[in-house]
């Protein structure tokens, strides 16, 4: 009995995605403790020695339940590249759910690799007190009419709890070029102000983006958001190598960003934390 038992698991695991897996762990890991902490990336893509230095530094963390890389994880999205990070992240002692971006998509056949790999383009998941939700933008346009009629759903049960966390690889908006204002962002701008409007409705939390690589933080009318997008890829003006720790105590989320030196692993500074960068929301 124990033999079959045995190869039962051994052939979910080998059925199931990776991300499929990672979430069973991380739901095995949702104890009655109410306050936790996870991180946040994104675009590590053409950086593996800054992704290696950033797991190295996370790996350190005993607070840190799971991880959320928020696309852009291969170059241009070939099998032998999803491989090379496979191999990378399963250095992490903590969970990574890895979440499709723009680079994911080859020019051939679009995400049927990543699919292949990790399972569903856009999922949700609860952990403790906070609801999770990620979506797929990877087209840069928007997303289709299915998922954000799926996204609303989510929201609406997301209110039955404390947090509601949503990511996305493509902001709404670019920063860089005003405030409202298109640029490396959604290519909609009619969507963009329709999913911001959604996103203000439903009370998210925050809401996590990437695509320029650099960091940044604000609020698009109601709705609070962290730009972070320095997990490897090649840094924009004023960009550095970073990632974000997000600490839950109940209805007190902290957001800290933790820089990482461009130095080889060894150096002392390898990691270094910002307390300059530290948002406290209630």
């Amino acid at each position: 009995m124990k033999k079959v038992l045995l190869l039962f698991i051994a052939l979910y695991a080998f059925a199931s995605s990776y991300n499929e897996q990672m979430l069973n762990t991380i739901k095995s890991k949702n104890n009655n403790k109410s306050d936790f902490s996870f991180v946040v990336m994104g675009d590590n893509r053409d950086g593996d020695y800054v992704l290696k230095k950033i797991i190295h530094s996370i790996n350190r963390d005993e607070d840190i339940k799971f991880i959320l890389n928020n696309g852009d994880l291969v170059p241009d999205g070939y099998k032998k590249e999803f491989k090379n990070y496979l191999k990378i992240i399963k250095t992490s002692k903590k969970p990574i759910l890895s979440i499709i971006g723009n680079h994911e998509l080859p020019w051939y056949d679009g995400e049927t690799n990543y699919e292949k790999t990790f399972g569903k383009t856009y999922f949700s998941f609860v952990y403790k007190n906070s609801y999770f939700i990620i979506l797929d933008d990877s087209y840069e346009k928007s997303i289709l009419k299915k998922q954000e009629t799926w996204l609303v759903n989510e929201l609406k049960k997301s209110k039955n709890y404390t947090n509601r966390f949503v990511f996305m690889h493509v902001p709404l908006y670019d920063p860089r070029k005003g405030e409202y204002k298109k640029g490396h962002s959604l290519k909609s701008y009619k969507d963009a102000k329709k999913l911001n409007k959604i996103f203000d409705k439903y009370g998210v939390n925050m809401l996590f983006t990437s695509h320029i690589h650099s960091y940044f933080r604000g609020k698009w009318h109601k709705t609070p958001y962290i730009i972070t997008g320095g997990a490897g890829a090649p840094l924009k003006k004023h960009g550095f190598y970073h990632y974000i720790k997000v600490i839950v105590h109940g209805n007190n989320v902290k957001y800290k960003v933790i820089k990482i030196s461009a130095k080889p692993l060894g150096f002392i500074d390898e990691a270094i934390q910002s307390t300059k960068d530290t948002l406290n929301l209630n």
